[in-house]
């Protein structure tokens, strides 16, 4: 066991055991609450009892001995699963804290190097010195995958074909697995048109779609060229390299022969153009900014996020190549090659294969991230709390249902402050999503039809490229109504509409209403298409 896997894991035990301690004497956690209702007796009858209270009394007994003890399981195995998030979320935002204080860089542990032949004056140099330096360079594939990719197929073959690496140690490899006839066309003749200029680029096809984009990867790396590039990086279309990105992230695969990827962080070329797109900024903020540093810094498992990284292909053939069998081809990928024991790299940090990062990648990356959070998510804030307005005998502890998402929140939200203003709206969006993330980790766990269906989400660029009218904007389509979020937004609205008229003992009426709104807005697909300075 390396000293920043102990540390992490005595870091996490502190913090469970804080958490607890805290709860425990404040008396917010409260295992002693049952329903006492059952034993109190019914009030006697009257001389002429209507249909109307028999069937009260009915009802009044199945809640009571039925209904609300088995919501109330619901209840604290939501709770458990809260406790579970927000030690979790404390846990990497404080390690992830940490790390920035002491200014730690990958330079500091790993050996990095310019590579022989980087440096400035090159392009001054004769021809026979400018060869010589390119052998030391590394053979480099970059494949880009894309699937009818109208509006930003430019943008990213442009920013791959500016690298700056030389271009006979470079092959550009453009994996179009575009349905539309026209876009392909498109693609094609953007690659030839580079390949003019002096790119090795390649542009390649397949006759179906086998696979989806794990598919494409693997078809790419069997081809004759692809054998002598001992690295390759992928980028998706909607990614942007800078200049100097293979300079900076090579030289760590190059120097340190375990590291199987250099994992580099992205962003939004569009992250400000809707109010979708800053609240998947601020979701994506924290897990870069929290999860993965976190993650890397102790244990060292993270995820391929699939774009913006390098692979060793012998890291990759090692752990037994594409699969597609999963669409999650990259977190697929990465898991394999970590059992391999291959280290990784990202913002800084790498460790070999224990015990105890494999009970890491168990409990924290796939049971909290993947199961528990939707599922509480979903089934507490969705279900379970509009369920209580109907069902008086059911308990909710405040701790559970108000000081824990409060929590998560804020440690969520605060690494992206300039959007904080659209926290609100996050929360509810996040509220739909819940039900979708949990529907994929059921199917996912137990491998039901869907769960090997691939949606591709069309990219429509940044501003700047569409206002200079060098592509179309995509063609809006009809719009399609989605019943289980339809069904859902009825459910919630029914419920706080119950809540209003009929006050009982929590009023959770605003809190519905909206979530409710929500539900039924994405269920009209009402998203994404109102610019964000609209709003805000």
């Amino acid at each position: 066991m390396e000293a920043g896997e102990a540390a992490g894991a005595l870091l996490f035990l502190l913090a469970a055991a804080v958490s607890l301690l805290a709860a425990l004497s404040t008396g917010a956690v409260d295992f002693t609450y049952l329903v006492t209702v059952v034993g109190e007796g019914s009030p006697s009858p009257p001389s002429s009892p209507s249909w109307w209270w028999w069937y009260e009394e009915w009802w009044v007994w199945v809640r009571s001995r039925a209904v609300a003890p088995a919501l109330q399981v619901g209840v604290w195995a939501c709770m458990v699963m809260s406790v579970m998030l927000v030690v979790e979320a404390a846990y990497n935002s404080a390690v992830s804290i940490a790390f920035r204080l002491v200014g730690w860089r990958p330079e500091r542990r790993f050996k990095w190097e310019p590579l022989a032949g980087d440096g400035d004056g090159d392009e001054e140099k004769g021809v026979d010195a400018a060869a010589a330096a390119a052998a030391d360079y590394p053979m480099v594939m970059v494949q880009i995958p894309m699937y009818n990719e109208l509006e930003v197929y430019k943008l990213s073959i442009r920013a791959v074909c500016e690298l700056k690496w030389p271009k006979e140690r470079l092959i550009i490899q453009v994996l179009d697995d575009s349905t539309d006839a026209f876009i392909k066309n498109l693609v094609e003749l953007e690659c030839e048109d580079w390949a003019k200029k002096g790119l090795n680029i390649k542009y390649a096809t397949r006759s179906g779609r086998k696979g989806f984009k794990a598919g494409a990867l693997k078809k790419g790396m069997e081809l004759d060229y692809a054998k002598q590039c001992e690295y390759v990086a992928i980028f998706d279309a909607d990614f942007q390299p800078e200049p100097d990105f293979l300079l900076r992230t090579v030289p760590f695969l190059v120097h340190n022969q375990n590291v199987a990827l250099v994992q580099a962080r992205w962003v939004f070329v569009n992250d400000r153009i809707s109010l979708l797109t800053r609240i998947q900024r601020t979701f994506l903020d924290y897990h870069f900014k929290a999860e993965q540093e976190a993650g890397s810094a102790t244990f060292s498992f993270f995820s391929f996020n699939g774009t913006a990284g390098v692979w060793r292909r012998e890291a990759i053939d090692d752990a037994g190549g594409w699969k597609d069998r999963t669409t999650v081809e990259d977190m697929d990928l990465a898991v394999r090659a970590t059992l391999k024991g291959w280290k990784f790299i990202y913002l800084g940090d790498i460790r070999k294969v224990s015990s105890l990062k494999k009970i890491y990648m168990l409990y924290s990356f796939f049971l909290v991230r993947r199961v528990v959070a939707p599922a509480v998510a979903f089934i507490l804030y969705n279900v379970i709390i509009p369920l209580s307005v109907m069902i008086p005998e059911l308990y909710l502890p405040i701790w559970g249902v108000a000081y824990i998402p409060t929590a998560l929140l804020i440690v969520t939200a605060i690494r992206n402050p300039e959007n904080l203003h659209t926290v609100p709206i996050w929360i509810l969006c996040e509220s739909v999503m819940s039900m979708h993330r949990l529907r994929a980790a059921v199917a996912g766990l137990l491998q039901l039809q869907e769960f090997n269906q691939w949606i591709v989400t069309q990219k429509v660029g940044n501003n700047a490229f569409n206002e200079n009218n060098e592509t179309p904007l995509l063609q809006k389509t009809r719009k399609r109504v989605n019943l289980p979020e339809i069904v859902l937004s009825v459910f919630l609205i029914f419920c706080a509409t119950y809540n209003l008229v009929f006050h009982g003992k929590n009023s959770f009426y605003i809190n519905l209403y909206l979530q409710g709104l929500a539900f039924f807005l994405l269920g009209l697909n009402c998203v994404g298409t109102l610019p964000s300075h609209c709003c805000f």
